[in-house]
């Protein structure tokens, strides 16, 4: 075996597709967040950031930095173990309150990430339900896909947002067979939203658990930041949200909010929560002050989506092939994955602003587009300034209009 020969050949198949990734190295400029600096290599750049999921600018909160210096000087930097060994700060226990509180739930267990919240629990209700069927929506999350088949049991893949669909599959299964729907509430690559309370009937009618992922909601809607479910009034209706702490909130970490039964079932058997030294507690202290924060701010939710329907509203004149999206996440379609790489480089080299492409697998061959997330402090100015590159863009490199 050749290794190299081995490891070239998956590298340059990559490149080949235009799928290959490159890390843009920035600084973030804290207080002037979406600015930041690009290094180069050859010097640095002043740039303007169009792609960050720290969507209400959190990470730079002044309360939110203070609670953090506070409690690394209490404290120190690391938790030292695992939540079971010593690992198990009290602001930990305190942030996990503050979450069932927003969910209005019993419980809530913090994890290091979003992504392992979604494996480690899928995979462990899996094997604690004997038999266990999991109806996952055709668009949810890899991490999602990933805990689901490492569970290693039945699964059923209902089409996206189709409710027919997902009741014809929980029609077929017998009425003993033990059920758990699994879906999003925003679609961060499409800006959909899922029809929870429409779900949770279907739930409700066959004996089924349901599992929300609120990741690309909590925070940004609801009276107090709770997500689509809290906004549609049915958070009450869900079994089990997952939500993380590293996109509106501004932080790190993920959780899941539920009943104390089922959390203590996670805990107690989730290898990725067992096994995975416990977040920082001055990332923990952030996450509270975020949290707290936001479950009494509406000034940061509502210029937020002023902002977003501003730009989709200039993006849309402009006659740039602004893709619909009901929540948001604005999506401009490329559609190759080559030319949306080159959309992206150009961007960056001749007009200073950061945006990632994306490309399959993240979204399907032929939809591959630019993911755009205006925050409430990108201004007009910056907008005017986006609209009037991508026009220039599009022309350099003949793409599609709007139809």
């Amino acid at each position: 075996m050749d290794y190299r020969k081995v490891l070239d050949g998956a590298i340059d198949a990559l490149v080949d597709e235009g799928r290959y990734r490159v890390f843009a190295d920035i600084e973030r400029q804290c207080g002037d967040f979406p600015k930041a600096v690009y290094h180069t290599g050859e010097g640095k750049e002043n740039i303007t950031v169009w792609c960050s999921n720290d969507y209400l600018a959190m990470g730079q909160h002044p309360a939110v930095l203070g609670a953090i210096h506070e409690a690394l000087d209490s404290v120190g930097a690391g938790a030292g173990g695992t939540r079971n060994i010593a690992g198990t700060n009290h602001y930990h226990v305190k942030l996990e309150a503050e979450l069932s509180d927003l969910h209005g739930k019993e419980s809530a267990l913090l994890f290091t990430s979003g992504y392992i919240a979604n494996d480690a629990t899928l995979s462990t209700l899996n094997k604690i339900f004997p038999g266990l069927v999991i109806l996952s929506d055709a668009l949810n999350h890899a991490s999602m896909i990933e805990g689901i088949k490492r569970g290693g049991g039945d699964k059923k893949i209902w089409r996206h947002n189709d409710l027919e669909h997902l009741e014809e599959l929980l029609q077929a299964m017998p009425a003993e067979t033990p059920k758990l729907i699994a879906f999003e509430s925003v679609y961060s690559m499409d800006g959909d939203i899922a029809p929870i309370g429409a779900i949770c009937d279907l739930a409700d009618k066959y004996n089924a658990l349901t599992y929300l992922d609120e990741v690309h909601a909590v925070g940004l809607y609801g009276p107090r930041g709770g997500g689509i479910a809290e906004r549609d009034g049915v958070m009450d209706r869900v079994d089990i949200i997952e939500g993380t702490l590293a996109k509106a909130f501004g932080i790190m970490g993920g959780y899941i909010a539920s009943s104390a039964k089922m959390v203590d079932v996670v805990r107690s058997y989730a290898p990725g929560f067992i096994f995975t030294t416990s977040l920082a507690p001055a990332l923990a202290a952030g996450a509270i002050a975020s949290i707290s924060h936001l479950k009494t701010s509406q000034v940061e939710r509502q210029s937020h989506q002023e902002r977003a329907a501003y730009l989709k509203r200039e993006l849309s004149n402009a006659g740039l092939p602004v893709m619909p999206s009901a929540s948001h996440i604005v999506p401009v379609l490329v559609g190759d994955p080559v030319l949306c790489k080159q959309v992206t480089d150009e961007l960056l080299a001749q007009h200073q602003i950061y945006v990632q492409p994306i490309n399959y697998p993240t979204v399907p061959r032929g939809t591959e587009r630019l993911r755009l997330t205006p925050g409430p402090k990108h201004t007009n100015d910056d907008m005017q300034h986006l609209v009037y590159a991508l026009q220039a863009v599009w022309k350099k490199f003949g793409l599609r209009s709007a139809a």
